[in-house]
């Protein structure tokens, strides 16, 4: 069956919907907290909780509360949250917990408290068990002739961990610690596009971001049900026809040039990873494809492509 495009943007409950069902899908998980902040910082599944071994010299569990805290001295600084963290996280690969830690990456991602403040970083892979807020930068690259446009579009490698042999965004990434949305975008389009540095530098064009709560599923790898919340720093790039993506290491097989046509059919059959569909539906409305006199759920879909997060933010400013 074809998905609608608010079938493509669909994920967890928004509250003002229905708080009840919102308020009966959050009793699944626990909130991630950090000792010295009243705040919750990412959501771990019940069954998470469960099944990690938690220090018990590190972790504070209220199980009536359904709160899970990292504890740290009151005057602990980043560098020993941090490192509480990955005796943590080590512990949990020791023991063969989760499917998801088995796609070690050696790349940090921060976790931020009220008003932005750096708390501690972790292991990329581990995120997912913590569902707190990661960044990304997407970009899109097109070329426009008489015909219309056309989009590269890669296809993920079938031996990617995470959505294997899927369409993805023509670059895509996620920000490591300290990384801010421009250079992100310009390593990842070397690494994955073989797209010349001084090109994308020259005329990449910042457009929006894109936020949403990810609910993860088998197509993710490993466990299913982990919260994903993600904010994405969205890029145009138009690029002359001479100009030809190609996959530059094993993270992509082939880069496609696909008509608008053939992109909203590969939407519809569902072949886009899901946050990827959400940066073309973007794109999409940006550029005037998608309208509210052909798209009768476009006011619905427009919030949802911007969804407040459910905890703390940081601006990369």
């Amino acid at each position: 069956m074809a998905k609608s495009n608010l079938d493509l943007v669909r994920d967890f409950p928004y509250y003002e919907d229905n708080n009840v069902v919102y308020s009966e899908n959050l009793k699944n998980y626990y909130a991630f907290r950090v000792s010295g902040y009243d705040v919750t910082l990412g959501y771990i599944l019940n069954s998470v909780v469960e099944k990690f071994p938690w220090p018990k010299d590190i972790w504070s569990i209220d199980s009536a509360a359904q709160t899970i805290t990292l504890v740290a001295a009151a005057d602990a600084d980043p560098a020993h949250r941090s490192e509480l963290m990955a005796q943590s996280i080590a512990e949990a690969v020791k023991a063969g917990c989760f499917e998801v830690l088995k796609g070690w990456r050696n790349e940090k991602y921060p976790v931020y408290g009220p008003g932005g403040e750096f708390l501690l970083e972790m292991e990329r892979c581990a995120t997912p068990l913590f569902g707190i807020v990661s960044y990304g930068a997407h970009m899109t690259g097109y070329v426009e002739d008489s015909t219309g446009l056309k989009f590269w579009v890669p296809r993920r490698a079938k031996t990617k961990q995470t959505y294997p042999s899927m369409l993805d965004n023509t670059v895509a990434g996620g920000m490591c610690t300290g990384e801010i949305p421009f250079e992100c975008i310009v390593r990842e389009a070397m690494e994955e596009a073989s797209l010349p540095e001084d090109i994308v530098r020259a005329s990449v064009k910042s457009v929006g971001c894109v936020t949403y709560v990810h609910v993860r599923d088998s197509r993710a790898g490993g466990e299913i049900d982990l919260i994903q919340p993600e904010v994405e720093y969205v890029y145009d790039l138009k690029l002359d026809p001479s100009v030809v993506p190609k996959p530059c290491d094993d993270e992509v097989e082939e880069f496609k040039l696909l008509t608008v046509s053939e992109v909203k059919e590969a939407l519809a059959r569902g072949e886009f990873k899901p946050n990827c569909s959400i940066i073309m539906l973007d794109f999409f409305i940006r550029h005037g494809i998608l309208t509210p006199e052909n798209e009768p759920d476009y006011l619905d879909i427009v919030a949802r492509l911007h969804r407040r997060m459910p905890h703390p933010t940081v601006t990369h400013c």
